[in-house]
This record gives C-alpha cells, structure tokens and sequence, in this order.
C-alpha cells in the first residue's frame, strides 16, 4: 500500500505528460520556457489572483516573498511553531526573527485570536500556515494585518486548491505562496514553488529576484537568487493541472468516507465552516501514536507525523526560544498527530484496511 499512490495518477495523465515533455525538448527552452508563461497564466487563474510567478521550490517562493517586501535585520515575522522548517528558517536566513504564536487544537493552524498580543514596534509580517490543506482564519488574520499597518504572507504549501468563504487559497494576504513538491496536492516530479499577488510592484520585485535581481541580460539592479522553475516541470504540471478539479473532489469524498468510518471511534479532523480543505494530508491524534503506529506498519499500512518536532525546540532554534512556555497546543499536537495514507485515487478496499487496523489497535490498547 502506498502512502500517496503518484504512478496511478502518473498513468491518467501519461501521455499528455510525455507529449508536452517531448514539445520542450524540440523547442529546447528548458530555463522559463513558454510552459512557463502558459502554467503562470493558468495558475493565476486557479487562485483568483493577477500575478504568478513560479519558482524552483517553496522554500525560494517564502525567501523570494520576504525579499520582495524588504524583511531584514531588526524586523519580526509572526508565524506558527507547527509547520515545516523552511517556514521560519527563511525568516531567520534574512536576520529577522520568528515569532511563534501558539496554534488552534482543533485545526492546526495559528490561533489567530492570539496574534495581536504579539505584535511589538519590530512586527512587520504575519506568516500563516495552512497546515494539512486547509486555510487559517483569514477573516480574522486580515483584519489584524490592516488594522496594524502590517504585511501578510499566506503559506499555502499545502493548500492549493483550498477555500475560505469561496475565495481561493493562494489569494489571501499581499504574497501568497505554494509547493508542488512531489507529495503535494499540486505536485511536479521535482521541486517547485509560486508566489502569488495583485500588486505589480511585488510581482516585478520578486521576478527579479527568482533571477539573480537581473532587469536585462547581465544588468542587475537587486540581490537576488537562481529560483527559476524549470519548463519540464511546468510541462508536467500543466497536464496535472487539467485534472486538478477532479482530483481535489476525490479527496473530498475520500476524506468524507473515512470521517464516517472513524467517527464512532476517534475525533476527525476539524474542518471550519466556510473552508474547503484541499486534504494534503488525512491527520489524526492518537494518545499513543508510537505503539499504533507499529501495529500498522506490520500489517503494510504506512503513516507519517507532521511534525513531529516544534520549531521552537529544533535546534536550529532553541537558544531563542528556550525560555518559551506558551506553545503547549503545538507540542501537544506534535505528540500525538498521525497522518493515515491519502491520495485521491485511495481506493475503499485499501480504506477499508486501514480503518479496520486502526480501530483494532486502539481497541486494544482499551482492553
């Protein structure tokens, strides 16, 4: 049993995928070629927004976003401590400083009613994620942002295709990001990212910067960096995009199917009204995640945990952050969060199985 079954959706798309590689190899464009421009176009158009501007991973795409709004020394970023490193590890490659607000139990996401008590004179951005493929309250974090004077960074890594109140994730705040590693709801067979915005000045700042800050041929007129998404990969993802629709329905329905299976047994995961998860991942909580874990993996059922280190306690981290006591919610979370496997093309047999081990194992661990 797969985790996330990609040679099955490999195969529906197949043969547009090779036929849209075999177009890049004729016209040779390899670097920013015109699938570039074609899947920047379609993109935009996904997320409801003006600009997209595709990049080499979704670590480049949060660098590139903090560039463009000229995050450095002496400046403070509020964001999650239950995320990905690169989340906060970008803000810290600048000189500026994460500050970790405690996130909501039930959704993973930062707790946006905690987010003003930590605003300081050295705020100037608010870096939401939207963890496991559903949106943070951007009906709160907005207002928060603009009553404040501050910058917003939506992190839809894994979110792409979500929605909050009909509007689409990749549209919330000034810059938007996404990932289309491999795992990813939106994926290419490599790494990628996209930034996202409706302000020209941001789009043209962060252009330059996927470029070596590069305005013509050998003229550069900012610090910048090699980020440029590769055309065989926009290749790829233009065929997957046109299934993209479908797709993000069936993990809908899959992830409705196992809410009825596991409901009599264990809390689901929360979804808030108004928001259309995109399902990254199916997680759950588990008391003893460890000894539930093993018993699946003897019976050929993969998991994962994410995460299952804060990032107030990574290393890279803990000197700042050694004295913070008030991210319980995020370190109680990466105890216990499970991730069971999910892709839409999960089929109810292998469902089935999955469901059936987990209730046994935690009706053994009550007997």
């Amino acid at each position: 049993m797969q985790f996330i079954d990609l040679k099955t959706q490999y195969l529906r798309v197949a043969d547009d995928v090779r036929a849209r590689m075999d177009a890049v190899f004729e016209h040779g464009q390899f670097i920013l070629g015109p699938e570039v421009v074609e899947l920047e176009k379609q993109l935009a158009e996904f997320a409801g927004v003006k600009h997209c501007v595709t990049v080499a991973s979704a670590t480049d795409a949060l660098l590139i976003a903090l560039m463009a709004l000229d995050i450095g020394p002496g400046d403070e970023v509020i964001t999650t401590p239950f995320t990905f490193v690169a989340t906060a590890s970008m803000v810290k490659m600048l000189g500026a400083k994460a500050v970790f607000v405690d996130i909501d139990p039930r959704t993973y996401n930062i707790d946006a009613h905690k987010i003003a008590a930590a605003i300081t004179p050295k705020t100037k951005v608010i870096l939401p994620v939207n963890l496991y493929g559903q949106c943070a309250d951007y009906s709160i974090i907005e207002n928060i942002a603009k009553e404040n004077n501050l910058l917003l960074i939506e992190d839809a890594a894994q979110s792409y295709g979500a929605s909050q109140n009909n509007k689409r994730s990749g549209s919330f705040g000034h810059i938007s990001i996404t990932s289309f590693f491999p795992a990813k709801p939106l994926g290419c067979y490599g790494e990628g990212g996209a930034c996202f915005t409706n302000d020209d000045n941001y789009a043209d700042q962060m252009r330059l910067i996927r470029h070596h800050g590069q305005r013509s041929r050998y003229h550069h007129v900012r610090l910048g960096l090699n980020g440029r998404f590769d055309t065989l990969q926009a290749a790829i993802l233009l065929s997957k995009l046109a299934i993209f629709p479908d797709e993000l329905e069936k993990r809908a329905e899959i992830a409705a199917r196992y809410d009825q299976l596991l409901k009599p047994h264990i809390a689901t995961p929360y979804i808030s009204p108004g928001n259309f998860s995109a399902y990254a991942q199916y997680t759950i909580q588990l008391e003893d995640r460890e000894r539930v874990q093993k018993i699946l993996q003897d019976q050929g059922i993969p998991t994962a945990v994410h995460y299952p280190v804060p990032l107030h306690l990574q290393p890279i981290f803990l000197d700042e952050y050694q004295n913070v006591k008030h991210l319980q919610n995020a370190e109680n979370a990466a105890n216990k969060v499970l991730s069971l496997p999910f892709h839409p093309y999960l089929t109810h047999s292998d469902q089935d199985k999955i469901v059936n081990a987990l209730v046994g194992a935690l009706e053994f661990a009550t007997a």
